[in-house]
């Protein structure tokens, strides 16, 4: 029912900087949470950074200060700047968001993107 489509991903040297955005689309009637998770090879998936529909933000330690999560509520669109990267910052890096639906009955799903690969090597 709503599909999120990331892009920007790709290879950079480390001190790089990436911009990821993340399009939601399909049947919502409000999109909630939205965040940015990765996974590293033989590594569990984890949470990067989230941001409210409110503009309230959450990241992870290792990541604070050098990447900054926004939204554009108009174009359903979650974005990820990526500041001096390290190359332990390689791995695939998946959207979310919490979707609220109206089909007369208001209810709410937990959407992933299919993932784009970040590579932090020289």
């Amino acid at each position: 029912q709503v599909q999120l489509v990331e892009s920007g991903g790709g290879l950079v040297q480390p001190g790089g900087s990436l911009t990821l955005s993340c399009v939601a689309s399909g049947n919502i009637f409000r999109i909630n949470t939205m965040g940015w998770y990765r996974q590293a090879p033989g590594k569990q998936r984890e949470l990067v950074a989230t941001i409210t529909s409110g503009g309230s933000t959450n990241y992870v330690d290792s990541v604070k200060g050098r990447f900054t999560i926004s939204r554009d509520n108009s174009k359903n669109t979650v974005y990820l700047q990526m500041n001096s990267l390290k190359p332990e910052d390689t791995a695939v890096y998946y959207c979310n968001a919490g979707v609220t639906h109206n089909t007369g009955v208001y209810y709410t799903n937990n959407y992933w993107g299919q993932g784009t690969q970040v590579t932090v090597s020289s």
